[in-house]
């Protein structure tokens, strides 16, 4: 399935399934910029707080993305809109993480952010953090299928793995 190094990588899956893990190591050592959909959504803004941005908006800031030479992009967002960067992607990798595993990193984030530990682009308040919990079911109930039901045509360059690890096992022989 992989035969060259991908130059362009969609990274999907749910809350706490190691994307941004991933696509920061797969950044680091492919050289290649990552973005995280989130931003992509939200326009950070740490005086004024987060603006999200307008539909139009969106859509041309993840068009500007997906027409540079090469990228990763990371996100749960698997809505039609993000349809341009999984069509361009070389590879997709889904992380399918076990639901265990990410309710535990779920925790772990919320207590490492709030003794800021840990880095977030957003407040971890407890209304996220219980919020997380729901979309990570949400996610395993209603996106995973829609996921595939709707993006099922690129199943030749989909990777569905269990972990990042397994993802870069699986890339390694491409220069990784």
């Amino acid at each position: 399935m992989i035969n060259k190094i991908p130059q362009k990588i969609h990274i999907i899956g749910s809350v706490g399934s190691g994307k941004t893990t991933l696509a920061k190591k797969l950044s680091s050592r492919l050289s290649i910029p990552f973005y995280e959909l989130d931003n992509v959504v939200w326009e950070r803004d740490s005086v004024n707080g987060d603006r999200r941005r307008a539909e139009k908006e969106r859509e041309e800031y993840l068009t500007d993305l997906t027409n540079k030479e090469s990228w990763i992009i990371e996100g749960v967002h698997n809505e039609e809109w993000v349809g341009e960067s999984l069509r361009k992607a070389e590879l997709i990798i889904y992380l399918d993480t076990r639901y265990s595993v990410r309710t535990f990193r779920i925790i772990k984030r919320f207590l490492l952010q709030r003794l800021k530990i840990e880095k977030a682009n957003y407040k971890p308040t407890v209304e996220i953090f219980l919020k997380m919990f729901k979309w990570n079911r949400y996610f395993e109930e209603v996106g995973k299928p829609n996921f595939f039901t709707a993006f099922g045509q690129y199943a030749e360059k989909i990777l569905i793995v269990k972990n990042g690890e397994a993802a870069e096992k699986r890339l390694k022989g491409k220069a990784l």
